[in-house]
């Protein structure tokens, strides 16, 4: 599993603005490269899905959305009972909307996003 984290980590490294966009179908929210990359290598479509779905929602309260992925300590596990948390920000700590999920295969501990323009993207390709 570490392996892989570091692989994913290495690789999310090498991108940098994004000159295909791709779609969700049903959606019509368009990612980039690199989350086409991480939603292969960490097999983490789901995560594109939700994340876009809830950044779209706010976009009336804020036409820029951080979204950080991060999952919890053992001892804050323990306690909640969830083991990873995605909050929505608009950019300047203000917290717009907050998930917790009780388990998750998502193999980094966290990951920051933007969704601005209806684009999910990395943080390097904004």
């Amino acid at each position: 599993m570490k392996a892989q984290v570091n692989e994913i980590l290495d690789g999310l490294k090498h991108f940098h603005g994004s000159e295909t966009i791709f779609q969700i179908p049903l959606l019509r929210t368009r990612y980039t490269n690199g989350l086409k990359y991480l939603a292969e290598a960490a097999e983490c479509f789901w995560l594109i899905t939700d994340t876009s779905i809830i950044a779209k929602s706010l976009m009336n309260r804020s036409e820029f959305v951080t979204i950080d992925f991060k999952r919890l300590s053992e001892d804050k596990q323990d306690f909640t009972g969830y083991e990873a948390e995605i909050i929505y920000t608009d950019g300047n700590d203000n917290i717009l909307e907050k998930h917790s999920y009780r388990a998750t295969d998502f193999p980094l501990d966290e990951l920051r996003l933007f969704f601005v323009n209806n684009t999910l993207m990395l943080p390097s390709e904004y």
